[in-house]
């Protein structure tokens, strides 16, 4: 299981690190390296981000929820003292998440050109 993780992350984190060289790796003057490509390397990170965003922030906010809940139930008489740091840390994650969509829409502007 753990290197099923481990192989995993080491290919996003490869794709990560190395996808951005290769699409400056073409030379001056290319045929295709224009103002096209870059709308659409615009258009995908968009795409990508708001998706990254939203996914992210779901787990977050379930992971969040979960824990809360579990330890009201087994500790009601520290539920006040649970619940509102957790509202704090879902407004935390949501705002986070809100960034993302922000950042998309800038994103977006520049696909559109």
């Amino acid at each position: 299981m753990f290197t099923k993780k481990l192989g995993t992350s080491a290919l996003t984190a490869a794709i990560v690190f190395f996808a951005p060289a290769l699409a400056l790796a073409a030379e001056e003057g290319a045929k295709g390296a224009n103002n096209f490509d870059v709308r659409m390397y615009a258009a995908l990170g968009a795409g990508c981000d708001i998706g990254l965003g939203v996914l992210g922030g779901a787990l977050g906010q379930g992971r969040a929820a979960a824990s809360a809940l579990e330890g009201i139930s087994r500790n009601p008489g520290a539920a006040a003292r649970i619940q509102t740091p957790m509202i704090l840390g879902l407004a935390l994650i949501e705002s986070l998440v809100l960034l993302a969509f922000v950042i998309a829409f800038f994103l977006q502007g520049i696909a559109k050109g």
